[in-house]
């Protein structure tokens, strides 16, 4: 069994990286003297990417994108912004097409949701009962 190689490099708190270390190199890439630049080019990238995220989620309100209401609000957007379009085309149909198609199946999972979450509230006390 091949043994993982780690970044013999230490963090900030002086425990070692962690990280797979370059191919003919004991440190990873971040932590590479020849890829210093690129390191931290990619750094800068990345936190403009936050940064990018975080204006435009207040702009258009968006809350995480792990629950439905998120998912739903982002579909609303991509939805009036299909609608806003001056042109009627092609385009413009599937983004409608698909937008209501995606929206369509929310409300199914949403619905399901919440009728699961209903008989698994009548179902608990038996259940529980049964456990003893």
């Amino acid at each position: 069994m091949v043994g993982s190689r780690a970044c013999s490099a230490p963090t900030k708190t002086g425990e070692r990286c962690g990280a797979t270390p370059l191919h003919d190199a004991d440190v990873c890439f971040w932590h590479s003297p020849e890829h210093a630049e690129d390191a931290a080019a990619a750094r800068k990238l990345g936190g403009q990417r936050r940064r990018r995220e975080s204006t435009l989620a207040g702009a258009y309100e968006i809350g995480p994108l792990d629950t439905l209401v998120g998912i739903r609000r982002v579909l609303e957007i991509v939805t009036f912004d299909g609608l806003g379009m001056e042109t009627n085309s092609i385009a413009r149909g599937r983004l409608l097409i698909a937008a209501a198609q995606a929206l369509t199946k929310l409300l199914e999972v949403g619905e399901l949701e919440a009728r699961l979450e209903a008989v698994e509230a009548a179902l608990k006390p038996r259940i529980v009962k049964g456990k003893r």
